[in-house]
C-alpha cells in the first residue's frame, strides 16, 4: 500500500473518484426521496433509478468516444459536462416538473458509464501493472466505505436545505474532480487512427470480452452471480420484516452490515489475490456471497447481520479481481470499450432481476428467494471454477503487447485465435475460436 500511495498521480485520481462519488451517491438518494416528496408515489420515485440504468445501457458508444481520446483531458470534459448536466434539475418547482429529474438521471446514467470507462483506462495507464490489484482493492475499500455515509448525508441535506443546494454540491464535486484531472502528471500518446468498420468498433469491447478466456470466463460467472444479487434489491425488505419482524427502517442496518463486510474484504482483497489469483479470489467471493444469502434464511437477527456481511465482503472480492483481469488482460486502445460494454452485462441483468424478483416474492417466498439465489452464486463459483482448471492462460495483454498466449496487438477485436493467442494482424473479420457471448452481467 506504501508503495502505491507514493505515486502522486495515484493519490490524485483515488481522490477524485471518492470526491465524485460521495456526491453521486448522495444525490442518487436525494433524487428518489425528492420525487416521493413532490408525488407521494414510491414507484414514481422507483422510477428514477429505472431511467439511471437504462441511461447505463447506452453507454458503449460513450465507451468508443472514450478510446478515441487522451483519458485525462477527456475526463476534465466529461467531469465538466457532468456539472452542466445536474443543471436543469434547479427548474424543478414541483410535481409537473419531475420530469426533468427522469431526464437528467438518464443521462447520469450515460455519464456515469462513459466517466468510469476512462477512469478505468486512465488507471490502467497510471498504475505500474504489478500494482493494479492493490489500487483496485484500496478504490473498492474507499468506494464501501462511502456508502456507509453517502445515503445518510444525501437525505440529510435534503431535508435540512433542499433540494438545490444538494445539486449545487454534486456539480461543484465534479469541478473539482476535473480540476484534480488538470493536476495529473501522466503522459498519453494521441490514440492511433483506425480503418476499422463503426459497428467493429462499437462492438470491439464485447467482442474482446468473448476472445479472451480468462475474462469470459469470469464476466460470464459474474454475469449470473448478478441475478441473485438482483433479487436481493427486493428480498432484504422481506428478510427485515417476514424472517425478523422488523420495522423497515431495519434495512438501513443491515445495509450497514453489509458495508462493513465489503469494507473489511476491501482491506484484505490484494492480499489475497497475490496468494490465490484473480479467478480464485471471484470464486471465493461468489461461494462467501452464497453464503451468506443462506444465512438471511435463518429468523435470527445475529445470523442475519453475520449473513449480510458475507453478502457484502464477497462483493469487493468479486469485483477487485474482475477489474484486475481486465486492466491487465485488455490492450489500452480498448479499455474504455470493454469496461462499459461490462458495465451493460451487469446492468440489463441486474435491472430484470429487480423486476422479476418483486413479482417473485409475493407467490414463492423469500425464503425460496433466497435458496435460488444461493444455489446461482455456488452454480456460478463451480463454473469458474471448473473453467479455472480446464483452461491454461500462459499470459496477459498490456497495452496490446501479447506475452505468451496473450492477444498481440493489431488483431483486432474477434481475431483468429492461433495456440490460446490471437495472431497479429488477424483483423476484425477474423474468427474467435470458443468465443461464447457473456450470458449476463455483475458488479
Amino acid at each position: 500500500m506504501r508503495a502505491l500511495l507514493a505515486h502522486r498521480d495515484v493519490r490524485i485520481s483515488l481522490a477524485g473518484q471518492v470526491l465524485s462519488t460521495l456526491g453521486d451517491n448522495a444525490l442518487w438518494i436525494a433524487l428518489g426521496i425528492w420525487i416521493k416528496m413532490l408525488t407521494g408515489s414510491s414507484p414514481a420515485a422507483g422510477l428514477s433509478f429505472f431511467m439511471f440504468t437504462a441511461g447505463s445501457l447506452v453507454s458503449p458508444a460513450g465507451g468508443l468516444v472514450v478510446d478515441r481520446c487522451r483519458r485525462r483531458p477527456a475526463l476534465v470534459a466529461l467531469n465538466l459536462l457532468a456539472a452542466v448536466l445536474l443543471t436543469p434539475l434547479l427548474l424543478v418547482r414541483g410535481r409537473g416538473d419531475i420530469w426533468l429529474i427522469y431526464a437528467v438521471m438518464f443521462g447520469y446514467g450515460v455519464m456515469a458509464g462513459v466517466i468510469g470507462g476512462a477512469q478505468t483506462a486512465l488507471t490502467q495507464a497510471i498504475v505500474p501493472r504489478e500494482l493494479l490489484g492493490e489500487v483496485n482493492a484500496l478504490s473498492q475499500t474507499l468506494l464501501q466505505g462511502l456508502r456507509l455515509v453517502s445515503p445518510l448525508i444525501g437525505a440529510g441535506l435534503l431535508t435540512a436545505v433542499g433540494a438545490r443546494p444538494l445539486v449545487l454540491g454534486d456539480a461543484a464535486t465534479f469541478v473539482l474532480c476535473a480540476g484534480l484531472m488538470c493536476l495529473l502528471a501522466v503522459r498519453e500518446d494521441r490514440p492511433e487512427r483506425t480503418t476499422e468498420r463503426m459497428w467493429s468498433q462499437l462492438t470491439g469491447g464485447v467482442r474482446h470480452i468473448a476472445g479472451v478466456p480468462v475474462l469470459r470466463r469470469l464476466v460470464a460467472a459474474t454475469a449470473l452471480a448478478i441475478v441473485g444479487f438482483g433479487f436481493s434489491e427486493t428480498v432484504v425488505f422481506a428478510v427485515a420484516g417476514q424472517g425478523l419482524h422488523r420495522a423497515p427502517s431495519f434495512v438501513g442496518v443491515l445495509d450497514s452490515a453489509q458495508g462493513v463486510g465489503a469494507i473489511v474484504a476491501g482491506v484484505l482483497a490484494a492480499r489475497l489475490m497475490r496468494r490465490l489469483g484473480e479467478a480464485a479470489m471471484v470464486t471465493l467471493g461468489l461461494v462467501v456471497c452464497g453464503a451468506g444469502f443462506a444465512l438471511n434464511a435463518v429468523p435470527l437477527t445475529a445470523v442475519v447481520l453475520l449473513g449480510v456481511a458475507l453478502v457484502g465482503a464477497g462483493t469487493p472480492l468479486i469485483v477487485v479481481a474482475l477489474l484486475t483481469v481486465m486492466q491487465r488482460r485488455t490492450p489500452a486502445r480498448l479499455m474504455g470499450r470493454v469496461d462499459t460494454a461490462v458495465g451493460v452485462m451487469i446492468s440489463a441483468p441486474q435491472t430484470a432481476a429487480i423486476g422479476v424478483g418483486a413479482a417473485l416474492l409475493s407467490v414463492v417466498g423469500f425464503r425460496a428467494l433466497l435458496a435460488a439465489m444461493t444455489v446461482t452464486l455456488l452454480a456460478a463459483a463451480v463454473y469458474v471454477r471448473v473453467g479455472a482448471r480446464d483452461e491454461v492462460v500462459d499470459g496477459e495483454v498490456v497495452d496490446g503487447a501479447g506475452v505468451g498466449g496473450a492477444v498481440a496487438e493489431g488483431a483486432g477485436v474477434g481475431g483468429a485465435v492461433v495456440g490460446g493467442g490471437v495472431a497479429d494482424g488477424a483483423g476484425a473479420d477474423g474468427v474467435v475460436a470458443g468465443a461464447v457471448g457473456p450470458g449476463g452481467g455483475i458488479l
